[in-house]
């Protein structure tokens, strides 16, 4: 275990110094990430129970969870359906704002990793370019060796640090359209739903 750890100790200094900033990339990355993925599992409306949508719309104290709120929030006080689209806006605001700001960040950072490898993969040619110029004999191998490692490892780690962030980027932004589609649909029923009590209450 302890071999292992020195091996990687190891690759992490000859990538050089711009390993650090892309340390630092990554744990804001992922951090981001990660806090979107429960903000959304908090906020996920309970697909499952689709089927028992229309009789929530239609009998709110019977609905549970976070739809409970949002069918008695979108239904309260209202016989217009003006006012209903209009709270159902407030809603997507409140579920699908702060998902959409952070998202923006994340994706900034997952495109700033490559290119931040992209960086050091410059100084290791660099290094190696000056290493062939002024060294000559061992000392030109060792020089261009430390420069073709800093090179490599900096590209791969930018690359290992941005192909995960990018599929985790692509699920958030599948559940963000998912919650918004779940919406339109209950904003859909619930429209109905009230059209048909206006209906029955103007025959009876």
């Amino acid at each position: 275990m302890e071999v292992s750890l020195q091996k990687i100790f190891d690759i992490w200094l000859s990538g050089g110094w711009v390993m650090a900033p892309l340390f630092l990339l990554a744990f804001l990355l992922y951090t981001q990430a990660f806090r979107l993925v429960l903000h959304i599992a908090r906020t996920n409306l309970n697909g499952k129970e689709e089927y028992a949508w229309r009789e929530w719309v239609l009998e709110p104290q019977k609905a549970k969870g976070r739809l409970k709120k949002i069918i008695r929030y979108t239904q309260e006080n209202t016989n217009c359906i003006e006012t209903v689209r209009n709270r159902f806006d407030e809603v997507r605001m409140a579920q699908l704002a702060m998902i959409q700001q952070h998202l923006k960040f994340v994706k900034c950072l997952v495109a700033a990793a490559p290119l931040l490898g992209l960086l050091g993969t410059v100084l290791g040619m660099l290094q190696t370019f000056f290493g062939i110029a002024t060294s000559g004999g061992a000392e030109t191998a060792t020089v261009v060796a430390s420069g073709i490692s800093e090179a490599l490892v900096t590209t791969e780690t930018g690359l290992t640090i941005a192909l995960p962030g990018l599929f985790l980027v692509m699920f958030i932004q599948r559940q963000a359209h998912q919650i918004e589609a779940k919406l339109s649909r209950l904003e859909s029923l619930t429209i109905t739903c009230l059209n048909l009590k206006a209906k029955k209450s103007l025959t009876t």
